[in-house]
């Protein structure tokens, strides 16, 4: 019975990434924490690789149907890989079973839960109606940020916040490139923020093995119910009320980041 609930879990924070580009680390390293008791390195070192291929899962699907703007998945990758190294470099230093670590890691998830659920209740109740298509002719215009220093900036932020909680490349990343790019539609943005999620939490979740802090029979669980589940999810991603989705998700966030913190 435990094998299926983490089959069912994978499967349904696959499905909400695919149909929100957020949910790897925002859902799946607090139902580890909170519902299966796992320890909170291990859920973070476990939840990037989990990331990693549920998202490769999605690119494919995305890339299949041509919306992924590759310009700006490269900017934001050329900022947050970097910054993911430096951060496991001083993982590898301090060593992530550190009690005074493990207390970093579990107060800075709170907390970035907490922007996480800001961000998207903001997006869904006050965000504004970003088009849903773009004619060929405006993609590159659409895939220049307002300066070349900003996705760099930005990437090398969530960079170091993904690698040190598992949260950050989601609905935070979903927010910065609403604002970074603006005039690109939101199945593109989607399709953006789960493809530089990739090679940022596969090179975390790989240095975190190296340190480990993967569980790699709970990883192989959560991976057979959430493949499926994002390739359902990015197959419905055009079809779904995404403010609704947005506000449950931000009340769930906010609750389990409020937890972490009060710990």
């Amino acid at each position: 019975m435990v094998d299926l609930a983490y089959v069912f879990a994978g499967f349904f924070v696959g499905t909400i990434v695919g149909l929100t580009g957020v949910g790897g680390g925002s859902l799946m390293t607090p139902l580890l924490i909170f519902f299966f008791g796992v320890k909170p390195y291990m859920a973070v070192g476990t939840d990037l690789l989990f990331a990693a291929f549920t998202k490769l899962g999605g690119t494919i699907s995305f890339a299949r149907q041509r919306i992924v703007p590759w310009r700006v998945v490269g900017l934001l990758s050329a900022g947050s890989i970097p910054a993911c190294l430096v951060t496991l470099g001083f993982l590898h230093w301090v060593g992530p079973a550190d009690p005074q670590v493990q207390s970093l890691m579990t107060t800075t998830l709170g907390v970035a839960l907490l922007l996480t659920a800001a961000a998207m209740l903001y997006k869904a109740v006050r965000g504004k109606q970003v088009p849903r298509h773009l004619a060929a002719a405006d993609e590159a215009h659409a895939s220049t940020p307002r300066h070349w220093s900003l996705p760099l900036l930005f990437g090398a932020l969530i960079g170091t916040l993904v690698t040190l909680t598992s949260v950050g490349a989601g609905a935070i990343g979903v927010t910065v490139l609403l604002v970074l790019y603006p005039l690109l539609p939101l199945p593109r943005i989607v399709a953006a923020d789960i493809a530089y999620a990739v090679p940022l939490t596969l090179v975390a979740g790989l240095g975190h093995a190296s340190l480990g802090s993967v569980d790699w029979p709970l990883l192989a669980k959560l991976l057979a119910g959430s493949l499926p589940g994002i390739w359902l999810g990015s197959r419905l991603t055009h079809h779904t009320p995404d403010r609704v989705i947005r506000s449950l998700l931000s009340v769930l966030l906010a609750w389990a980041g409020t937890k972490l913190v009060l710990i």
